[in-house]
């Protein structure tokens, strides 16, 4: 098992920035698929980002992509989500996630098999 804590979440203005961080513990790190999801109120968990465990390949969902970036360090058992230009629509808990084994990309809830218990962001436009 691997347990995952999330922080970096708050309030920010549209147009801003913000880094969520994710430290994971338990499992050796670099065995680890990592990835962030987001639930905006009253809508379903969807796929963000994922990073392979070297950290050589990356993928995002369209809406973030070009203004997310999704990096790890394996060194501080670490993965981030640097969010820039950020919209209203981007408001929402955001989930840090882990797969043991999974298909590229790991897309769907199911492909996934640890989470964290989310950090909520806020944009206000």
């Amino acid at each position: 098992q691997v347990q995952l804590v999330e922080s970096g979440g708050g309030l920010v203005q549209a147009g801003g920035s913000l880094r969520l961080s994710c430290a994971a513990s338990g499992r050796t790190f670099s065995t680890l698929t990592m990835g962030w999801f987001r639930q905006a109120p009253g809508k379903e968990r969807e796929f963000a980002a994922a990073i392979t465990r070297s950290g050589g390949n990356t993928y995002y969902t369209s809406s973030v992509k070009g203004r997310f970036t999704i990096s790890r360090d394996n060194a501080k058992n670490t993965v981030y989500l640097q969010m820039n230009s950020l919209k209203p629509e981007d408001t929402a808990v955001y989930y840090c996630a882990a797969a043991w084994h999974s298909n590229w990309p790991p897309l769907k809830y199911g492909d996934w098999d640890e989470w964290g218990q989310g950090t909520q962001v806020t944009v206000s436009s």
